[in-house]
């Protein structure tokens, strides 16, 4: 999921694809490794909950993404 946005993040989550709550295994066949941002996205839609959202001018590190915020200008 990372990589389809041009992402590389370490993958520190095994998300079964079938959730364990839902009957799934614990197969290798039934996991995939991914980042804690993506499983979060993933159990929030396998159990139809709302999913995160991402707070608009803010990255993911949590620092404006607009080049004229004071954060951003170089000194």
């Amino acid at each position: 999921m990372c990589d389809a946005e041009g992402l590389t993040t370490l993958a520190t989550v095994v998300n079964h694809k079938v959730p364990l709550a839902r009957g799934g295994d614990d197969s290798d066949a039934n996991t995939e490794n991914l980042c804690a941002r993506h499983d979060a996205i993933v159990t929030a839609q396998q159990f139809g909950m709302a999913q995160p959202v991402e707070a608009k001018g803010v990255g993911r590190d949590g620092r404006p993404t607009s080049a004229d915020h004071p954060w951003n200008r170089s000194s």
